[in-house]
């Protein structure tokens, strides 16, 4: 079985957002990165090269036997969008994503933005916060 390759690491998360082309994404990501902060109560970690964690959980796959660490909640300033990750599934929160503006969903646990102007940050803040404390009383068993 292959060994995953996204691991926590000690690499600069700010590093990381200033090595972004984009200035948009920059500016939007050190936004997140206060957001994040703020509304799950974790320092940053950097997971592999480009996803910004925090807090975190390990699994085990049931499928795969796979088995490892993972970020509770992050994103990414990806080259097609900001990517937030909410482990615990974007379709238990339809009803804070109704209103939240302009983005795109995985059928998983991803949430695409283009730019922090086209959402609604108090929903944003409610959805990183209410996403966190129940991925981490799931996973974490708190």
């Amino acid at each position: 079985m292959a060994e995953l390759k996204t691991k926590e690491n000690n690499a600069s998360v700010e590093e990381f957002i200033y090595s972004v082309k984009d200035e948009q994404k920059i500016k939007d990501s050190f936004e997140l990165l206060k957001i994040f902060k703020s509304e799950t109560g974790q320092k940053p970690k950097m997971w592999g090269t480009s996803i910004i964690g925090f807090g975190k959980y390990h699994y085990k796959s049931e499928k795969s036997k796979q088995e490892g660490d993972w970020p509770i909640t992050g994103f990414s300033p990806r080259k097609q969008a900001l990517t937030l990750y909410i482990m615990t599934g974007v379709n238990n929160y339809k009803e804070l994503l109704k209103n939240l503006g302009k983005y795109k969903l995985s059928s998983g646990s991803c949430i695409y933005i283009n730019k922090l102007e086209d959402i609604n940050i108090s929903l944003l803040k409610k959805l990183i916060k209410e996403s966190y404390k129940q991925a981490d009383k799931k996973f974490n068993k708190n």
